[in-house]
């Protein structure tokens, strides 16, 4: 079957692009709302984004895609990380996927996915956000630079510090080696399918 993308709606689109482009990464976004409210964990916004890799180590960037609502108005995810504001991208593994899969619920601006989620924040040093207590990687990250794509904005995040919980890394002379099975990242795939890690081999390059 041969389809042509002229002739199909941008929902169809998208159903193809996400069930044949895969899996991919999820990028689990905290960043940190203007509005703030009795809720201490209001001042933090959390979501999961999956159109997300890394594109750069020089400088360190990664690329998420960020939509708008259906009402039109901005993500609140966007609007935070153009705020010029230090933000965390999370790699969650395979045990947080009810909690990632739960801060894609559309809260009103304000509204803590964290508290709902039952998530535990612990202090990111000089970083101006926290980062998720039980998550493998965490990268602190600053707005690097955006483009408007459409309906999306893609923006370009730049990479200041990294954590990864010690139990995932080794150092070897000025190598470092992260076991990826440990890590056990979640990735998505197209509808509401997610998966982890299958049976993981190496290949060579070729010289």
């Amino acid at each position: 079957m041969i389809i042509d993308f002229a002739n199909e709606t941008p929902l169809n689109r998208y159903h193809l692009m996400t069930q044949t482009v895969l899996p991919r990464p999820i990028a689990w976004v905290l960043s940190l709302n203007e509005l703030r409210n009795a809720d201490e964990n209001s001042q933090y916004n959390l979501a999961p984004f999956s159109y997300f890799n890394a594109i750069s180590s020089e400088p360190p960037l990664l690329a998420l895609s960020v939509g708008k609502k259906p009402t039109g108005d901005a993500k609140d995810t966007r609007k935070n990380l153009l705020s010029e504001r230090d933000f965390v991208v999370h790699i969650a593994s395979t045990q947080q996927a009810d909690a990632l899969n739960s801060t894609a619920a559309p809260l009103n601006y304000g509204k803590s996915e964290i508290t709902a989620a039952k998530l535990e924040l612990e202090a990111f040093p000089n970083c101006g956000a926290p980062r998720i207590k039980d998550c493998p990687v965490a990268f602190h990250c600053r707005h690097y630079d955006h483009h408007e794509v459409g309906n999306q904005a893609v923006i370009y995040a730049e990479i200041m510090q990294l954590y990864i919980h010690d139990n995932n890394i080794e150092q070897h002379n000025q190598r470092y080696s992260i076991d990826a099975k440990k890590l056990d990242p979640l990735a998505r795939l197209g509808g509401n399918f997610y998966t982890g890690l299958g049976d993981v081999f190496a290949l060579e390059r070729p010289k």
